[in-house]
């Protein structure tokens, strides 16, 4: 599974007893958007500009980012290509260890913006296996993830994206190869056939303001009809843990 680096601020300020009622009017935990797409898709700049949107408009936005883990990651990136299988392990591992933490941040935010989900899994590992072992892989990730309410695909060519992924300038990951990312791409498309309610996508190959554009207007259709952004003409954006430890210190208060 890929992995983009989420960043961090200081905390705007914001009417917490606005946000609170415009939770409370709501009535349930915060949507749970997910963005998905092979590396070099350009998921770290749609969610910047994406929470930068939201937050403007006074919504309470979260921010996480899997795996949470960020040694798990690495090392279920590592031994991805020889073992899919156990970097699928890994993966869903993290997930259900670091499940309280997401279920914390989504009481304080009104939307959650997820650095990847489930389905980078299921696209990237999931796609490797054999059709009864992928299945399998399905229901394990329906036990243990928490299902993203929207998923926000930025559909990419692989040649453009390894071309992306070039002028970073960095090591390239094990999995930022074209048959991979060929396979996950193929992978994506697919699920987003399957999940027609859930996926909305997203031409990547667009003015990243453009795409930001498209993938607000599809958050704020999500967002229940009789939900009201806060008052407070500045909202606040919560960062994904850095770590497991990390992220067990941060529970309970919210961050930028």
């Amino acid at each position: 599974m890929g992995q983009a680096n989420g960043s961090r601020g200081r905390p705007r300020s914001v009417d917490r007893r606005s946000a609170a009622n415009g939770r409370a009017k709501r009535g349930r935990k915060a949507l749970l958007v997910a963005v998905e797409g092979i590396d070099g898709a350009g998921k770290t700049t749609l969610l910047a500009l994406l929470a930068d949107g939201l937050a403007s408009r006074g919504w309470r936005v979260g921010r996480w980012k899997e795996p949470s883990d960020s040694r798990l990651g690495l090392e279920a990136r590592r031994i991805s290509g020889a073992s899919p299988a156990a970097a699928a392990l890994l993966f869903t591992l993290d997930r259900g260890a670091s499940s309280p933490d997401l279920q914390a941040l989504r009481a304080r935010s009104d939307v959650v913006l997820s650095d990847r989900s489930y389905f980078s899994t299921l696209a990237y590992q999931g796609s490797a296996l054999s059709g009864r072992e992928r299945q399998t892989l399905e229901r394990f990730q329906a036990s243990v993830a928490q299902p993203p309410d929207l998923v926000l695909w930025l559909a990419l060519s692989p040649a453009v994206a390894l071309g992306r992924v070039a002028r970073r300038g960095l090591l390239r990951s094990p999995l930022e190869r074209r048959t991979i990312l060929e396979r996950t791409a193929r992978a994506y498309a697919r699920y987003a056939r399957e999940e027609r309610s859930r996926f909305v996508r997203l031409d990547a190959r667009q003015d990243p303001e453009r795409v930001a554009a498209r993938a607000l207007e599809a958050v704020l259709s999500r967002l229940s009809p009789s939900s009201t952004a806060p008052s407070s003409p500045r909202g606040r954006s919560s960062d994904p843990p850095p770590s497991r430890g990390g992220a067990r210190r941060a529970k309970g208060r919210a961050r930028l």
